[in-house]
């Protein structure tokens, strides 16, 4: 069995953050979120995978490599023609796929637990085609199952009147019917070739799909708040082993919970961190607290300030004498004190779809 990840798309919602980095390779807990994607389908014994992707980009195969660091081997295919929906993404990814039965995997999806069991599931009933569901509060933002005696009897994308409270997850597995749907189908009143109309054709066709409950939490980040509380979920999750210290740490800061330190970061005093808490290499933190469900990336220095519940990326630099919650701080990013500057009041330099608070 292969799997299809996908790794395209604009991620309009996430802007201004997606206008420099592809989402898929924001840092949830210090570690793209396509990783996470790729460490379970590896988990799940699949050993070739193919990473759908942007035509010309070039951020996500320098990410992931030949796929060797996972012990598997990692294909990136272009997504030509544009964003036309998943079913598009499986008829581009067909020759890579070929006849075999596959998993299909939603790059910005962040699950707990492991996929392997799904596999087997599929693997055992022998049907053609399996659904992860997930109850959510919002199913209206969703590809939403109707159920009925035990079965899906259709699947309506994002509707306005959901037949129950589950989401299809974005985690499929099929065999090669499916490509009969994809091709079958036509495009939805948003110009897009939706996998649930795909669903839909299988199951009114008489293709059997079947479906599983994800125990658990799943994450679908497709918004802001939503990369927050994932970033939350992957560190609660962390392994306490994982949290090593490994930069220099002043014997009077306080270190409580679990933290992890990178190399060449230096803690000094008058610094409380409170765990779970991650912190990447060669940062500077001074003269500051760092609050729970924290991620701080590479190069990063923080003074005079209080944080909490961020994810912080790379190379920022922050000494604002405030509190900052809640908060994505994209790369190179300079949060600093109007107080320190002539004449007072708040200096800003916005961006299309930014948030401020002051």
């Amino acid at each position: 069995m292969k799997a299809l990840i996908t790794a395209g798309g604009r991620a309009t919602r996430l802007r201004p953050i997606t206008y420099t980095i592809n989402k898929h390779l924001i840092p949830l807990a210090n570690k793209p979120m396509l990783f996470y994607a790729i460490e379970k389908i590896a988990a799940a014994g699949i050993t070739e995978i193919g990473i759908n992707i942007n035509v010309g980009d070039t951020e996500i195969p320098k990410a992931v490599g030949d796929g060797s660091r996972w012990g598997v081997k990692i294909t990136c295919i272009e997504q030509t023609g544009g964003p036309k929906g998943l079913a598009h993404i499986l008829k581009m990814a067909q020759p890579f796929l070929g006849d075999e039965p596959f998993l299909f995997y939603l790059g910005d999806n962040i699950i707990l637990g492991s996929i392997a069991k799904f596999v087997e599931k599929f693997q055992k009933e022998k049907r053609n085609g399996l659904l992860a569901l997930s109850k959510v509060k919002d199913p209206q933002r969703f590809g939403v199952p109707e159920i009925k005696d035990g079965k899906i009897v259709r699947v309506d994308e994002k509707p306005a009147d959901p037949k129950s409270n589950y989401a299809v997850t974005g985690i499929y597995v099929y065999d090669s019917n499916v490509f009969k749907a994809v091709d079958a189908i036509q495009p939805s009143a948003r110009g897009e070739y939706e996998i649930s109309d795909v669903h839909t054709w299988l199951i009114e066709n008489g293709y059997d799909i079947g479906y599983q409950e994800i125990t658990g939490w799943w994450k679908d980040t497709g918004k802001p708040e939503d990369l927050l509380e994932g970033n939350q979920l992957l560190l609660a999750e962390i392994d306490p082993e994982e949290m090593t210290i490994e930069g220099i740490v002043s014997p009077n800061a306080i270190i409580q919970g679990k933290v992890k330190i990178g190399k060449g970061t230096q803690v000094g005093e008058r610094v409380l961190i409170r765990g779970p808490v991650t912190i990447g290499e060669n940062c500077l933190i001074a003269n500051s607290y760092i609050g729970p469900y924290t991620a701080i990336g590479n190069n990063v220095k923080v003074r005079n300030t209080e944080i909490e519940h961020c994810v912080v990326f790379d190379g920022v630099d922050i000494n604002c004498s405030r509190r900052i919650v809640d908060s994505l701080i994209g790369q190179n990013a300079t949060v600093s004190s109007a107080d320190v500057s002539m004449p007072s009041g708040h200096r800003m330099i916005i961006g299309d779809n930014a948030v401020v608070e002051v």
